[in-house]
C-alpha cells in the first residue's frame, strides 16, 4: 500500500470463482480482505495450473504474484509454473497443517477427502501405517522443494500451527 501498487486476487478451486483486476487504493485492498474473509468456493477441487494459466492471460503485465495454497492438488501445474515465473515474480506461499504430518495413535479412523468426499478407514494403532504416512509426508514436501526450485520461484512453508511473520520475513530477508 505505501508504494500504491496495484493489488489484486484470483480465487481458485478447479475451477476459478472470482478475479478482482487490479488496482490502487486503501478502499480496493479493504474490500480485497473483506472478499478473503468472506470467500466461500462453491468447487471444493484445486486446479493450479488452470489458476495459473488464468493469470497468465488476465495479467498483460509482469507482476509479482503470490500463490497461495496447500499444493493438495490432482492436476500437474509444474510446467505453468515454470512458465509462469518467465512472465512474472512468482512467489509460492505453501500451507500446511501440522496435523497432517504425523498421525497419532487413534486406533481405527476415518478419513474423508475433502475434494472427492470419499470416506476411508485407516488403523492408526499399527506402527508401519503410521510410519508410511509420516514418509509419505516428508516424500511430499520433498517433492514441493524440488517443483518450487525447478521452477525457480521464491517459497515459504507456512504452518497453521505457527505465526506466519517468521517465515514470510525469512522469505523477504531471502529475496533481498
Amino acid at each position: 500500500m505505501q508504494n500504491n501498487d496495484k493489488v489484486g486476487v484470483i480465487f481458485f478451486s478447479d475451477k476459478i470463482e472470482k478475479f478482482i483486476p487490479p488496482k490502487k487504493g486503501k478502499s480496493h485492498i479493504l474490500m480485497i480482505i473483506r472478499h478473503l474473509i468472506d470467500f466461500q468456493p462453491e468447487s471444493k477441487g484445486t486446479d493450479i495450473e488452470l489458476a495459473i494459466k488464468y493469470l497468465n492471460n488476465v495479467i498483460k503485465r509482469r507482476a509479482t504474484t503470490f500463490i497461495i495454497s496447500d499444493f493438495i492438488a490432482k492436476y500437474n501445474y509444474e510446467d505453468a509454473l515454470k512458465i509462469a515465473n518467465k512472465k512474472h515474480d512468482i512467489i509460492v506461499l505453501q500451507l500446511y497443517d501440522k496435523a497432517e504430518e504425523n498421525l497419532p495413535n487413534l486406533g481405527l479412523v476415518p478419513f474423508l477427502d475433502a475434494e472427492t468426499n470419499q470416506l476411508q478407514w485407516i488403523n492408526s494403532s499399527d506402527k508401519q501405517v503410521r510410519k508410511d504416512y509420516e514418509i509419505a509426508s516428508l516424500k511430499r514436501k520433498d517433492k514441493l522443494k524440488t517443483i518450487f526450485k525447478k521452477a525457480g520461484v521464491d517459497s515459504a512453508s507456512i504452518g497453521t500451527h505457527q505465526d506466519y511473520v517468521k517465515p514470510l520475513m525469512t522469505l523477504f530477508k531471502k529475496r533481498g
